[in-house]
């Protein structure tokens, strides 16, 4: 560590510096250490947060195979589930799809999220993998420049500077890497009208299938964290606060919903959890800018009705360690030329499930009741109904369902 001779600025480097530690920063820096990368993990919160933070819990089959060809899979084999039905409820009844059975014969792998961010943590400290915890990055500078940097806020406050050959953000949206765009670089966003109210219920599953309520009042959805802990959502009107309905009602609207009166009723627990979900798709174009490489929720955000998030965060982060580990290593830049492209390619063809997966389970906010609603309905059952009858229809859905 040095000290600038202008100011009191604390200067570190690293040949690649990663914002944030979640899947992708961490699957990234644990790929870049087994490479013999020199790079740094910077996180705004600490470790406890990111450890106890809870958040998708759906592995594809393709991101189980990326974590085990870097032995980065023992926690999933030895505490995950796979699971590989889905069930469907609506007006005229329940329909069930074994999608392991359909498509190309494959299943998820349930395991929360902060239990795989504790593992990719615990491997990259293993490894001499260093993290900052407590370091807010600021600002990614000169990104287009032979000596980029990143500005930071130490944890007491100094401000500090990490030079690097490379920045990788993986710190969200609203992180510092995607504030540091250059004014051309393109988003696209879409925002689909719809909000979630998301539940964390200290309570058993109450069906052996991710459960999804297609009902005039709004969606409601059941998906199974643990033998002990359900994740619930529920559709509810935008700008509602997340404290706005009582758990009592809450387990009322899930009952009605998912027609608990028809199909069984639903295991009811405390609340540990809530929050508002807005249903939105968000991408980034080009996914890299000079020296600034974008992946996870940095690079594009997914709606969660198709779980793709995190699945997506890992694919990006083995493209990226590859080519950074090319570049540094070997001096051949192709295969960052071709990250961007690559990844894009993954993303949009995630976002069109996820948009269609989305219009299937909700009805279209304020559209006119003899108009909009009534059309919007009416196919909303066609496509239910295919999907209860239609093999073929039953195959394309469970190959994009379980497919990044």
């Amino acid at each position: 560590m040095t000290e600038s001779r202008n100011c009191r600025t604390l200067c570190e480097s690293a040949d690649v510096v990663v914002l944030g530690a979640g899947p992708a920063g961490l699957v990234l820096g644990n790929l870049l250490v087994a490479a013999g990368i020199d790079c740094v993990v910077l996180e705004r919160a600490d470790r406890s947060h990111i450890q106890t933070r809870a958040r998708a819990g759906f592995l594809a089959p393709n991101t189980v195979r990326v974590l085990d060809r870097h032995g980065l899979a023992e926690g999933i084999h030895r505490h995950g589930r796979t699971h590989g039905t889905c069930e469907f409820r609506t007006a005229e009844g329940r329909f069930r799809l074994d999608y392991a059975a359909l498509g190309r014969g494959e299943q998820h792998t349930v395991y929360p999220q902060q239990n795989l961010v504790t593992d990719l943590l615990a491997r990259y400290l293993d490894a001499g993998g260093r993290i900052r915890f407590g370091t807010e990055a600021l600002a990614v500078h000169d990104a287009d420049g032979a000596a980029p940097y990143v500005t930071t806020r130490e944890p007491d406050g100094r401000p500090a500077r990490w030079d690097a050959r490379y920045v990788a953000g993986c710190d969200g949206r609203h992180g510092a890497a995607r504030r540091s765009l250059p004014p051309g670089a393109v988003r696209h966003r879409h925002d689909y009208g719809v909000s979630w109210l998301g539940l964390l219920a200290e309570a058993p599953p109450s069906l052996d299938a991710v459960g999804y309520a297609v009902h005039d009042r709004g969606f409601a959805g059941h998906m199974a964290r643990s033998p002990q802990i359900t994740r619930y959502y529920l559709q509810c009107g935008r700008g509602l606060p997340a404290d706005a309905w009582s758990e009592e009602r809450i387990w009322d609207e899930l009952d009605l919903r998912m027609r608990a009166a028809d199909h069984g009723p639903l295991h009811r627990g405390p609340i540990i959890e809530r929050c508002v979900v807005d249903l939105a798709c968000d991408v980034v174009d080009s996914l890299r800018h000079g020296s600034l490489l974008l992946a996870g929720d940095a690079a594009s955000l997914t709606a969660p009705a198709a779980a793709k998030g995190a699945n997506l965060a890992v694919l990006e982060a083995e493209l990226l360690a590859g080519a950074l580990a090319e570049a540094l290593a070997q001096g051949n830049g192709a295969a960052l030329d071709r990250y961007s492209t690559q990844c894009l390619a993954y993303i949009w063809r995630a976002q069109e499930f996820t948009q269609w997966m989305t219009g299937l389970l909700h009805a279209i906010p304020g559209q006119d009741p003899d108009e909009g609603s009534f059309f919007h309905g009416s196919l909303r059952r066609a496509r239910l109904d295919s999907l209860r009858t239609s093999r073929a229809h039953q195959d394309w859905f469970a190959e994009n369902y379980v497919g990044v």
